[in-house]
């Protein structure tokens, strides 16, 4: 039987207190396992200054809603570390009725029974967040008078939603990584994941599964093992992260990488391409065939230039058409495609066609140069006022200058204090100062044994100057994956960072915590005193944000990965919400008032997009798992005209940034960017000519 009071019934008088007794702070995450319960509070709201009150003052199922503050019995809640809200003694618990788990859902209190709809998640941003739903508490239609209901909403940061109190855990503490992880009973399409117990010091009450970043399923602390759905023939890398009562995450346990076989052997090639035919416009070529047929299915098409492998089309099924961009004017090349299958039966080629590019660029993307290669994987780069190069080696730990027009290349020294985490982290952004002729100062976002952190240290006499060195903030939360990176200065000359959400997605909704954000902050790392919440966050809501550039206009672009479903780029607004981990691109709540929608996504197969620059108001897009450079026209809010380059042609693309002649400079991520293993990569800095 449902019971969601929305009225109060007259109620005998009551003694009131004065109001130092409602006296709050903010409150702080905790969820998991029974454990002793904090004193008594009451929770009062922050747009109404009410109290969370059982209807009625009943000590019976009995709904919620906001009443004024004054003492008694139905207004003293306790927390437990287990995420219950327990009133009256600690005998009844804050419930969602029916267990709905869609808004809106109503609340009562109940009997309490341990179950995943009598936990919360209480959040340092007032929030208080239903551990099965991800709803929030809400008071219904934003009312502020006596008597208005309280149920579940989705969460959009407003101030029904906000509460205050003196509960919370007072837990800080991580548990320790995972150990030992293995797997078992590995299958064309399912593996056992199995791994050994953390420590905590309390208790752990979750592990999050993972394989590559993206999250694939949580289990009980008590459960040490799960079964995985996986894909024939894709290799995966599966890891665990422990998560406590109080929602600290801790680092993850090393990788399992995993590769499926196919659930059924296949000798069998596709058939070749057929009726292959081109056409030049000014330096690039567009190529098309008929499909090829096959006994299961056409998995990718390869394309081959002068007798080389330039790109790659793949999709389900692949569309069989190819843009091959960047090519010399005046010349002639001849082209054949072949058709593979999930295991990597070729077919015969197609035939050839020949296609000679006209005497000039007529198109965006006019030719490409390769200026150098590196053994590293170069994440950060920037252009110094001399027209030379720096670019970081994520997993060496070292600056590299780079003289674009010799290809000659001197390694400035090793960052200090950096450690990678066996995935994403390391040395990452890089920039200059606006006034680096003068101070000579790089800013860099790095990795350290304990955190994330911005530094800057200076450039002097061809070398980094390691004495110079300041930390401009620490305590970044850091993990194996999700740890943003990406350095850039506004035109308002204040450094923005962007930052993952360190494996919690809790974090990124904390408006005081500094992950899944991006943030602001002065030249010598101070907060900017017009910065919306008072400390360095910008912008909230975020996943693993990896891109940020401004256009003309003086606005800031994001690029951010998404989990499974879709990639996302966003139009940076000061004090926004995003919406992670409630929404993903446009899935889940994204649609919901507060949440701030992204100008254009991406299927995470066709991106898994790293970084972006704008150049003459057109958007650039460098994709890992697409392996292809989007750009789109910026027109007001929105992104058009969108076209896809390099698709394939050389494989995961990492960073882009503006050349001084008016092109791009872009970098590939093909090996070694899953790991922390030094010069095992065989990677690229392109020079991209652009047109007009």
């Amino acid at each position: 039987m449902r019971i969601f009071a929305r009225t109060n019934p007259r109620r005998p008088r009551r003694r009131l207190l004065p109001a130092a007794m409602a006296a709050v702070t903010l409150l702080t995450v905790a969820v998991g396992a029974p454990a002793a319960a904090a004193a008594p509070s009451t929770v009062v709201g922050v747009a109404s200054g009410r109290c969370l009150d059982v209807v009625g003052n009943v000590r019976t199922r009995a709904g919620l809603n906001i009443y004024d503050c004054n003492g008694q019995a139905n207004q003293s809640w306790t927390l437990t570390s287990a995420g219950e809200l327990r009133v009256y003694d600690e005998t009844m618990c804050l419930d969602v009725v029916g267990q709905d788990t869609t808004a809106p859902a109503a609340v009562q209190i109940y009997g309490c029974t341990g179950g995943a709809n009598q936990r919360w998640r209480v959040n340092a941003d007032g929030s208080i967040v239903g551990v099965q739903s991800g709803l929030c508490l809400d008071v219904t239609g934003g009312g502020t008078a006596n008597s208005t209901a309280v149920g579940l909403w989705t969460c959009n940061g407003q101030g029904n939603q906000r509460w205050t109190t003196a509960l919370g855990s007072t837990d800080s503490q991580p548990p320790t990584a995972p150990g030992s992880p293995r797997v078992s009973g590995l299958t064309c399409t399912s593996v056992t994941f199995a791994w050994n117990a953390s420590t905590d010091n309390v208790a752990v009450a979750f592990y999050d599964v993972y394989h590559d970043g993206q999250l694939m399923t949580s289990v009980s602390g008590t459960t040490l093992s799960t079964s995985l759905t996986v894909v024939a023939g894709a290799t995966w890398g599966l890891y665990v992260n422990a998560r406590d009562a109080a929602g600290n995450v801790s680092q993850a346990s090393t990788t399992v990488s995993i590769t499926p076989p196919p659930c059924q052997a296949d000798t069998q090639a596709p058939t070749a391409p057929q009726q292959l035919t081109g056409a030049a416009s000014g330096t690039t070529v567009t190529l098309r065939w008929t499909a090829s047929t096959d006994n299961i299915g056409v998995r990718a098409y390869d394309v081959h230039r002068n007798g080389v492998k330039v790109g790659t089309v793949t999709g389900a099924p692949p569309a069989t058409t190819f843009t091959d961009s960047g090519l010399t004017a005046n010349t002639a090349y001849q082209y054949h495609v072949v058709a593979r299958d999930a295991q990597d039966n070729v077919s015969a080629r197609s035939g050839t066609t020949t296609v000679t590019t006209g005497a000039g660029c007529g198109n965006p993307v006019c030719e490409v140069r390769q200026v150098t290669t590196d053994t590293d994987v170069p994440w950060g780069l920037v252009t110094l006022p001399d027209g030379s190069v720096l670019y970081n080696r994520r997993d060496a730990h070292d600056i590299i200058q780079l003289n674009p027009t010799t290809g000659a290349k001197t390694n400035l020294g090793t960052v200090p204090n950096v450690q990678s985490t066996d995935g994403e982290g390391g040395l990452l952004g890089l920039a200059i100062s606006s006034s680096y002729a003068s101070d000579r100062w790089l800013y860099i976002m790095h990795t350290s044994p304990s955190d994330n952190r911005i530094v800057r240290i200076r450039l002097e006499n061809g070398r980094l100057n390691t004495a110079s060195e300041q930390v401009l903030l620490s305590g970044i939360r850091r993990n194996k994956y999700h740890d943003g990176g990406r350095l850039r200065f506004g035109p308002d000359g204040k450094l923005y960072a962007s930052t993952g959400d360190a494996q919690n997605g809790n974090y990124a909704q904390d408006r005081s915590s500094l992950e899944g954000k991006v943030l602001r902050l002065n030249p010598d790392g101070t907060v900017p005193a017009d910065n919306p919440f008072g400390n360095y966050v910008w912008s909230y809501g975020h996943r693993n944000p990896q891109g940020l550039a401004f256009d003309s206009q003086g606005r800031l672009w994001e690029q951010e990965f998404g989990n499974s479903v879709m990639d996302e780029t966003n139009l940076i607004t000061r004090g926004g919400n995003y919406g992670w981990p409630a929404c993903e691109g446009t899935s889940g709540t994204c649609g919901t008032a507060g949440f701030i929608a992204p100008v254009r996504t991406y299927p995470t197969a066709e991106g898994s997009c790293s970084g972006i620059t704008i150049v003459r108001d057109a958007l650039y897009v460098a994709c890992a798992r697409g392996a292809r450079m989007y750009r789109a026209v910026i027109s007001g809010n929105s992104l058009t005209n969108v076209q896809t380059y390099f698709s394939g042609t050389y494989g995961r693309l990492r960073t882009v940034e503006p050349a001084p002649d008016g092109g791009l400079w872009l970098t590939t991520t093909n090996q070694g960017d899953k790991d922390s293993t030094p010069n095992n990569s065989n990677e690229r800095i392109l020079h991209v000519t652009l047109g007009n």
